[in-house]
């Protein structure tokens, strides 16, 4: 009996756009919710560099109180969604000249940082007083949490096969 490479039903690890979406799932919900957003904003100095990161991590808050704005629920939604898609259309790793761990890295922060820009831009228009002005201005927020936090999506787009 000879010895084939065969390919298995199951794959031992996820693509490299799974782990980013997975990523992005725990730290918006993880970093978004109610308890971390009020621990950040009491228990971190925001002159600090380690305080403004962590406030930083709480920008795609969510909550289950009704009082609450439709626009900041849909903006910590968008943020998980359109990552997942920004991973999967990406093409970088898998076209790059040399496939690898960098193309990959980058491909997931790049993913990270359009999600934000996008989410932001998008849910700026479900708030109550929606403007041009101001989904243009949010969507510069949404994008510089992109690129401060967008390092970790990469990071975990590296647990997976391109």
């Amino acid at each position: 009996m000879a010895l084939t490479n065969r390919t298995r039903s199951v794959p031992r690890h996820g693509t490299a756009a799974g782990t980013g979406a997975l990523a992005a799932l725990v730290l918006v919900g993880v970093c978004g919710s109610p308890a971390y957003v009020d621990w950040a904003g009491s228990s971190t100095d925001a002159n600090s560099a380690a305080g403004w990161f962590l406030r930083l991590l709480a920008w795609p808050a969510w909550s289950f109180d009704t009082a609450e704005p439709v626009a900041t629920n849909l903006r910590a939604v968008l943020l998980v969604v359109l990552a997942a898609v920004f991973l999967w259309l990406l093409p970088a790793s898998q076209v790059a000249r040399v496939p690898g761990s960098a193309s990959q890295f980058f491909t997931g922060w790049a993913a990270y940082v359009l999600a934000g820009g996008f989410a932001s831009l998008l849910a700026a228009f479900a708030a109550p007083d929606p403007s041009l002005l101001v989904a243009i201005q949010s969507a510069g927020t949404g994008a510089t949490y992109g690129f401060l936090a967008g390092w970790i999506i990469g990071t975990a787009s590296l647990g997976g096969r391109a």
